[in-house]
This record gives structure tokens, C-alpha cells and sequence, in this order.
């Protein structure tokens, strides 16, 4: 793999609160510790959820904490021709077919009632064509992607964090959205069209997202596109136990002491607090991220370090006894 690559991705439906801090800072260290580059990606594909002038506002948080890329700042919502071009790839390929369902008629023909929290699993109606129905979105073919790719229905990953890791994508997921009915593009397809676009060979982001990355995955494979490292942070939860997001009323990050506001994000990864300025903090730090990086590659070969422990869900390791 190339010289590293990282980025920070925020939707801007809001301002940054703590737990976005937490992701910025730990792919913003990750990058300066491996001598890389870290770039910022706007992810504004849903438009009708973006707030207006939210994108300006997150860059100016990030710039006031010292978080600042290291090239031109990356907008989906310029890039319509570029995710157009990957889906009709994909069509050429026979990976891609149109979907007439609604919401409705995949809920009705689930076998069980779906978990809070977790999507649906598309059953495939329409893989075998519309039955009638008017074109509404566009899914992936999971299956022609697996069999044309040569790949187990159990995909494989390994997470820098949370170790070995799988999914079976048909069974859990099913053929996902490439676009949506509304016309949007799905989070999915722009989020892989962009990492390879960008050159990203490390993706740091919180634990919640890790459930897309095998998705990603198949969807690299299916696109010819290179698959990046991953590593899933720990996520700060609300006083309801729940994590920490715009849509359950995070507060937005107050700034008015940076050096405050990083400090409490680095607790979060395990990090000691620092100071007294805000480049001696972040310079602190990142020997820190860079000292740990280096025993878990001597340790395990570039792999998850055998023998340590998770401290507090952190993201910082302690040694333990165990051998």
C-alpha cells in the first residue's frame, strides 16, 4: 500500500459535538504519526438533512483546534457525474439493476421484525426485474459481485481496534441502495468512489460506521478499487446511553477553549491530558499515537496487538498479563 492516507468526513447537518471531535482528532493523529497526509471530505450527498452553512462552520471548528488538511477541502454534493460514472460501471457489468420497491413493500415481505436501529434486509424483489413496477432506486447485486469476484458470502476485515471482523453481506444487508429514490446518491456508493478517488489508504472513523465496511468492501471489489485499513473509535454516549449524534440532541463543540475541548476528546481516546498550548498538545499526542503504533507493529506484525486490553473502551491500549 501507497504512503498514508487519512481524512475526516463530517455530514454537515450540523455543527461538531464531542464525539465527532474524537473521530477528527483520532484520524488527524493517525496521520501525523505515520508522516502522512489528512484530508477533510464535506459528505453533503444528502442534501435535504444539510444545514446551510453548517460546512463553513466545521472547518472553521476544525481550524480553531489545529485540525487543518493537508490539501482542498472535498465536496460530494460537486461530484454527480463522478458517482454516475461508477454506477454505470456498474450497470455495464450487470452488478447494478433498478428496484421499484417502497419501503412498505420491504417491511411486508420481511420474515421478522427488524431491530431497532438496524435496516432493513432487501430481500431481492427486483433482482430478477421490475414485476410492473416503475424504476425507483438503484441496488447493488451482492450476489453477481461475490460470484464474479471469486469472494465467500462471509466478508472479512480487519479492524486496527475491534480485530477480526465479518459480515455476511446478502444475509445481514441484501442488495443495497447504489441510488436512492429521491435521486440522491446513497452514502455507500459516494463514500468508496471518493476514498479511492482520494487516495485514502487509512479510514479512522467511530464505531458506529464499522457495520458499513463490509458493504464498502464488496463494493470496492465490485468498482476495481483499492481497500483502505480501517480502525473504529470508541464513540462517546449520551447521558441516555446512546451515542452521541445530531439527531438525539449532541450540543455543538464550545470552542471558546480549544485546548479544553481537545483534552476531553483525547481522554476519550485513552490519552493523557496536555498542554499548556495547543500545538504542545497536539504535538504530545502524537508521540503518543506514534509510541503506540510502533509496539503494536513490533508486537503483531502490523496487526491487532496479542496480549493487551481495552481500557475504558478506549482506543489507547494498556498491558495486561495476559500472555
Amino acid at each position: 500500500m501507497s504512503a498514508y492516507v487519512g481524512r475526516f468526513a463530517p455530514s454537515p447537518t450540523g455543527l461538531l459535538h464531542a464525539g465527532s471531535l474524537v473521530a477528527a482528532l483520532a484520524s488527524w493523529l493517525d496521520a501525523r504519526a505515520h508522516s502522512g497526509r489528512w484530508f477533510v471530505r464535506i459528505e453533503d450527498v444528502d442534501t435535504p438533512r444539510c444545514v446551510a452553512g453548517a460546512d463553513q462552520a466545521i472547518l472553521k471548528q476544525l481550524a480553531l483546534c489545529g485540525l487543518h488538511p493537508d490539501g482542498p477541502v472535498l465536496w460530494q454534493s460537486q461530484r454527480d457525474e463522478v458517482y454516475q460514472h461508477a454506477l454505470d460501471q456498474l450497470i455495464a457489468q450487470g452488478l447494478a439493476y433498478p428496484c421499484g420497491c417502497s419501503r412498505k413493500d420491504i417491511e411486508s415481505a420481511q420474515a421478522s421484525p427488524t431491530q431497532r436501529h438496524h435496516a432493513q434486509v432487501y430481500p431481492g424483489t427486483c433482482r430478477q426485474g421490475l414485476q410492473g413496477k416503475p424504476a425507483r432506486a438503484w441496488r447493488l447485486n451482492v450476489q453477481a459481485v461475490l460470484e464474479l469476484h471469486g469472494m465467500t458470502p462471509l466478508v472479512h476485515w480487519h479492524d486496527r481496534r475491534l480485530g477480526e471482523q465479518t459480515q455476511d453481506v446478502l444475509q445481514e444487508v441484501g442488495d443495497f441502495v447504489l441510488r436512492r429514490a429521491d435521486g440522491l446518491w446513497a452514502y455507500q456508493l459516494a463514500v468508496v468512489v471518493d476514498d479511492a478517488a482520494q487516495g485514502i489508504t487509512d479510514v479512522v472513523r467511530g464505531q458506529d460506521l464499522a457495520d458499513n465496511t463490509a458493504r464498502q468492501i464488496v463494493l470496492q471489489r465490485a468498482l476495481g478499487l483499492p481497500t483502505p485499513r480501517y480502525l473504529h473509535t470508541p464513540l462517546v454516549l449520551g447521558v441516555n446511553g446512546e451515542k452521541l449524534s445530531k439527531q438525539n440532541g449532541a450540543q455543538a463543540l464550545d470552542l471558546s477553549d480549544p485546548l479544553a475541548a481537545l483534552n476531553e476528546a483525547a481522554h476519550a481516546l485513552g490519552l493523557a491530558s496536555s498542554g499548556p498550548t495547543l500545538q504542545e498538545a497536539l504535538n504530545t499526542w502524537t508521540s503518543q499515537w506514534l509510541e503506540h503504533a510502533y509496539q503494536q507493529q513490533c508486537l503483531s506484525g502490523g496487526g491487532r496487538l496479542n496480549g493487551w486490553r481495552w481500557e475504558r473502551d478506549s482506543l489507547y491500549d494498556h498491558p495486561s498479563s495476559a500472555p
